[in-house]
């Protein structure tokens, strides 16, 4: 049968463990919250303040709007599953949750890779720091969603309805499927290695020239304030992309369930939640600008 015909699907999660569930729901509410405050508050401190209206903050503050809308795309529905005995979900909202989530990651991946494009520019060539991000990097990432998701939601599923997952992610709906889905998990690898591996790739090469460069700054100071421009986006890289590249490039065959699970519940929940406490903490322009927002300042 076509998945459409049926009348939802039952989210397993982690309904095999109740009492993990009780304390993911405290968890995983409370980092939400939190994820909401703080990037929020950046996008707030981004729009106010004049002196972070350069194109750093410019993505910094995009960057906040895609964690906002990702993460907000994945945990209510979450929150509602841990919270009670009902583990449904609408075909409709599992079509909505996977187009909108793999759209928003795949835009995000992209933005990164820009966002260390910014560094570079600010580091080697700061008399030409006028970067802008084109709008057809992030569209690149929509169009490429509509085809994967597409491709996934035209599978028969013959009649199977139960998600061995918190969310509708494509990886686990293959599994449903009751036909060969080679063809589907090509694609798959092709887009992940697009959108995760080339932006790595160009990431790495950015911070191996700003490295170079910084490295021939003579000032002790001067270097220490070069790598601290470049540290905390470096930091949410490793973080965001790591968790990443270990569910959607890694065979399928050599993790557990339980551990694919626990992997996606990192980038969904933890990393929106890191960004503003890592930008925020570890930069002074920031800190000073919430002082001013606050009138401590």
């Amino acid at each position: 049968t076509n998945g459409s015909a049926l009348p939802g699907f039952v989210l397993m999660g982690f309904s095999d463990r109740p009492q993990l569930e009780q304390v993911l729901f405290g968890v995983i509410l409370l980092l939400y919250l939190t994820t909401l405050v703080g990037n929020t508050t950046i996008i707030v401190m981004t729009l106010s303040d004049a002196k972070l209206r350069t194109p750093m903050y410019f993505f910094l503050s995009h960057l906040s709007f895609l964690d906002l809308c990702f993460t907000s795309s994945i945990v209510p529905q979450l929150l509602v599953n841990l919270g009670g005995a009902d583990k449904s979900i609408s075909y409709g909202g599992c079509v909505v949750q996977l187009y909108v989530s793999l759209a928003l990651g795949s835009t995000e991946c992209v933005l990164l890779a820009v966002m260390s494009y910014d560094r570079y520019v600010a580091v080697c060539r700061p008399l030409h720091y006028a970067s802008v991000m084109h709008p057809r990097l992030c569209l690149s990432g929509v169009a490429t969603t509509l085809v994967q998701s597409t491709l996934t939601l035209q599978l028969p599923l013959c009649g199977h309805c139960l998600v061995d997952h918190f969310f509708c992610e494509v990886p686990v709906l293959l599994k449903l499927a009751c036909v060969d889905t080679t063809f589907n998990e090509a694609e798959l690898f092709v887009a992940s290695v697009l959108f995760l591996l080339v932006p790595v790739s160009f990431i790495l090469g950015s911070y191996g020239l700003i490295a170079r460069a910084v490295l021939s700054i003579s000032s002790g100071e001067g270097r220490r304030k070069a790598f601290g421009t470049c540290s905390s986006h470096l930091l949410v890289v490793v973080i965001f992309y790591g968790t990443i590249i270990f569910m959607y490039l890694q065979p399928a065959k050599s993790r557990s369930k339980d551990q694919g699970k626990f992997v996606s519940l990192f980038y969904t929940v933890v990393t929106p939640v890191l960004n503003p406490l890592i930008y925020t903490l570890r930069n002074k322009e920031m800190k000073m600008a919430l002082k001013r927002v606050l009138g401590t300042a």
